[in-house]
This record gives structure tokens, C-alpha cells and sequence, in this order.
């Protein structure tokens, strides 16, 4: 072959490929142009866990990064669009026979729109006590005493995705509340990869996680140390989906009434915020962080850390 034919065909092989790259790349630059919109739950509130002034879409301003996005849908989780389908996963090795009633009473405090169901997370899974149900005396005669061993074999957060994996979508909000020590006894702490994939899986679905600590009865709850890691997995876990986090100190609360009475007021204020963002360039889409913020004085959003963007 000539030298000419040489170059001839090596500058035919890279225009086939610059050819051939063209339509992936078209592709990339039209998702990253186009518009796609964003639907999340928020929870706004006033000090200390008061019932904040109302607000409207013209009161919040939505950012990615430091692109300020549109904000399109603002609506509060009340009347029609107040259905909430509640999980209650309480880890089998939490000390809380003496709170029991407590949860019963948070349960059959819940209004007519609330589903609640009832799960205990033990070796990696979550038992059904009682599906989602409106029937809320129902589902707190089935809160039991907790068998007392802790999921040694796994840690807890492989129950949270074992639920969220379960979990269809109906359009309700969908907010989990966790009573664990979030001591993950499968991997070790600290920076436990179960925490992020919970995180993610949370953040993909769209599933706001709250938590209560209390101890677990095992040696492990005698360690300060993993006392400490545990708490800080469970502060990651509701800063991350939006949710809230309740502890008092290192021990369980004497109490879980005031802090259920709390969790309460952040149900009864919750928004669904819809905003719009540029799509991924991503085949398998990205998660995005953002941020919500309101110049409305004493007034607190909650929202997730990051949220789903889908691929092209």
C-alpha cells in the first residue's frame, strides 16, 4: 500500500468515526438543553416545630449548583393531595417496651389520608406486621415488644432497602420512620456503604426517611464509639432524603411522645415542590444535588440533598 493509500484510509477510518460519534453527541447536547421537571416533597416549618406562615410558589427559589432553576409547581400536601403511606420500621433489638404505647398512640393519631404500615427489620429484611392501612387502631394493636436480639447477621439499613425495593409508587408521599440505633453490624461503621446505597435508593424514589434513635440491647450498645457512628448514619440518612432526626444523647428517650408530637407537625406541612432542571447527559441519568431557600424570615425547608435526573 501506498503512502498516499495509507492516508487516504486512516483519514477514512477517523471520519467514520467522528460520523458515527455525531448522533451520541447530538443527543447529549439536546438532553442537556432540554427542560425535563423535578417532583419532590418538602416540609417547611417555624421555631422549634411550629406551624409556619403559609407560603407560595413566589416565596421559594430552587438552585442546582449556582443555576437558579424554575420553580413550577408549589402545592401544600393538604386537602386532595394530602395521601401519605407511612412505614414504621422499628429494628427487633431496640429497647422500646417501655415507649410501645407511644408509637400506638402516634399511630391512631394519624388522619384519615395517612396509610400506616408496620414493619420490624431483622436479619437484613423487614416482617410485615401489618400492611399499609387506614384502619389505624388496627395497625396499632399489632405493635409488639421487640424480640430483644438485634440483626447481628446484617445491618439495618439492608431492611430499609429491602422495603424501599418493595415499595410501588402511587403518587402518595411516601416518609419512613425509623426507630434503630443505626449501628450498621454487617459492614462496621464508620462510612458504611449500606448507608449510601439507602441514601441513594431513598433519594431515587423519592422516599423521605426519619428517624428516632434508641439503643439496642447487644454488647455493641455498650461502645460509645459505635454509639456515635450510629447516630451519625442516622443523621446522614434524614439529612440526605429531608427527613427528621430525634435523639437524646446516647441513650433511648424516657419518651418518644414529644418527639412523635414533632414528627406530626412536619407531616401536617409538607409541600410538593415541582421545578424543572436541565436533563442528564447521562445514559443511566445522575443525581443531582439542590437546594431550597425562602427570604420568608423564621421559616425552615427541609428538602433532600439531591434528586434524580433521568438519562436521555
Amino acid at each position: 500500500m501506498t503512502k498516499f493509500a495509507k492516508l487516504l484510509t486512516s483519514s477514512l477510518c477517523i471520519a467514520g468515526i467522528l460520523v458515527a460519534a455525531l448522533p451520541a453527541r447530538a443527543q447529549q447536547q439536546q438532553a442537556a438543553s432540554s427542560k425535563v421537571p423535578i417532583k419532590t416533597v418538602v416540609t417547611v416549618l417555624g421555631p422549634n416545630y411550629t406551624a409556619p406562615p403559609a407560603l407560595g410558589k413566589s416565596d421559594v427559589v430552587v438552585y442546582t449548583g449556582k443555576q437558579r432553576e424554575d420553580v413550577t409547581g408549589w402545592v401544600q400536601a393538604q386537602g386532595d393531595q394530602s395521601a401519605l403511606e407511612l412505614a414504621i420500621v422499628i429494628d427487633d433489638g431496640a429497647n422500646i417496651n417501655t415507649q410501645l404505647e407511644d408509637v400506638r398512640n402516634f399511630i391512631r393519631a394519624q388522619s384519615k389520608a395517612t396509610s400506616v404500615g408496620l414493619f420490624y427489620a431483622s436479619s437484613g429484611m423487614t416482617e410485615t406486621l401489618s400492611p399499609f392501612s387506614t384502619d389505624h387502631d388496627a395497625v396499632a394493636k399489632k405493635v409488639r415488644i421487640a424480640e430483644g436480639m438485634p440483626s447481628v447477621s446484617a445491618s439495618v439499613y439492608l431492611a430499609l432497602m429491602d422495603l424501599i425495593a418493595k415499595w410501588h409508587a402511587t403518587g402518595a408521599r411516601r416518609e419512613i420512620l425509623l426507630i434503630s440505633d443505626g449501628i450498621d453490624r454487617l459492614h462496621g461503621d464508620p462510612s458504611s456503604p449500606d448507608v449510601t446505597e439507602t441514601i441513594q435508593k431513598a433519594q431515587r424514589a423519592g422516599i423521605m426517611i426519619h428517624t428516632v434513635y434508641a439503643r439496642v440491647g447487644d454488647r455493641e450498645g455498650r461502645n460509645l464509639f459505635r454509639l456515635n457512628y450510629g447516630q451519625s448514619n442516622l443523621a446522614q440518612i434524614t439529612d440526605a432524603t429531608g427527613g427528621e432526626a430525634f435523639f437524646q444523647g446516647l441513650d433511648t428517650p424516657i419518651s418518644f411522645g414529644p418527639y412523635l408530637a414533632q414528627l406530626d407537625t412536619a407531616l401536617h406541612n409538607q409541600y410538593f415542590l415541582t421545578f424543572t432542571t436541565a436533563g442528564s447527559t447521562k445514559k443511566k441519568g445522575e443525581f443531582r444535588g439542590f437546594r431550597v431557600q425562602t427570604e420568608q424570615r423564621n421559616v425552615e425547608i427541609s428538602a433532600a440533598r439531591a434528586v434524580f435526573v433521568p438519562g436521555p
